[in-house]
């Protein structure tokens, strides 16, 4: 299929990742209340770059079909569980999410944290559906340790306790590039990795290039992020502006000054670009996405 733009990328990415969520929460009917939950925070979707990172890095390695839809499905799953988990007042204690109340504000705790911990078994649930002509089960069971190793105390988890930590004692560079490459940018390299490993013959040094790739955008994601959160505003973010400096939290900014800040975001930036060049055109929505990632408002 050929797209012309982000824009048409994304929507379709969105329309396939979405629809697979709703089907599958839908049949969870064993609690109504968990089930509603659930469907509340999966569907606080944004522009779902994820999942679109699983399609983009799937066509770059030249494959394409619904066989990518239960993979997008499982990263947008892990993410939205940790969302839900990263607002709770044990955690962030953040009342907004997307311009919505969050999952615990819009329920109560005990059912945030359910609907989270459903979410995240639902993610594997998925990737074992993955299985068919065109993903076998060798494929299948690696991408099951990859989100895995991502999601847990080699990845995300981790890099929210670091986070947790940082909050009350100040980090140097390396140390915030740690605690980001685990909080963010674990889970966008697994969406990376395994649109890459539904590709039964993508070659190790294919496979680097992406991680490199994805390693870049996922500290870009940060970096953007901290700097949106001085110029930006509350309406657009869609959560609570300023919170970085009001908190006294360890940013980009924060440690290298605005101007050294958007200089590191450029390499991030040119560092993914440069890596997937080798794919040619096929990778031109993986580019699309780095682009977007550098220059978004939100």
């Amino acid at each position: 299929m050929h797209f012309d733009s982000l824009d048409e990328f994304l929507d379709h990415s969105k329309s396939r990742v979405e629809k697979t969520l709703n089907t599958v929460i839908s049949r969870h009917g064993a609690s109504e209340t968990l089930s509603k939950a659930m469907a509340y925070s999966a569907g606080q979707g944004g522009k779902r770059v994820r999942a679109a990172l699983v399609y983009g890095a799937a066509r770059a390695c030249g494959i394409e079909g619904a066989a990518l839809d239960p993979l997008a499905g499982a990263v947008e799953a892990i993410h939205a569980y940790s969302l839900i988990h990263d607002d709770l007042p044990a955690m962030d204690d953040d009342d907004l999410r997307r311009g919505k109340p969050s999952c615990h504000i819009a329920f109560d705790e005990a059912t945030a944290i359910l609907a989270g911990d459903a979410l995240q078994a639902l993610a594997f649930e998925l990737l074992t559906q993955a299985h068919g002509t065109q993903i076998n089960a060798k494929q299948c069971l690696a991408m099951v340790s990859c989100l895995a190793q991502a999601s847990g105390a080699k990845g995300m988890v981790a890099g929210q306790m670091l986070d947790m930590a940082a909050a009350h004692d100040a980090v140097d560079l390396s140390q915030l590039e740690r605690l980001h490459e685990l909080k963010t940018g674990a889970l966008i390299v697994a969406s990376v990795e395994l649109g890459a490993l539904s590709c039964a013959h993508v070659s190790p040094t294919q496979l680097e290039h992406l991680r490199h790739y994805a390693k870049a955008i996922g500290l870009a994601f940060q970096v953007q992020d901290d700097i949106l959160d001085i110029e930006s505003d509350t309406i657009t973010l869609g959560k609570a502006q300023g919170s970085d400096v009001i908190n006294e939290k360890s940013t980009y900014p924060a440690l290298l000054g605005m101007k050294a800040a958007k200089e590191r975001l450029s390499q991030l930036h040119h560092t993914a670009t440069s890596n997937v060049k080798e794919f040619g055109e096929a990778a031109q929505p993986l580019i699309w996405l780095a682009d977007f990632i550098v220059t978004r408002k939100y």
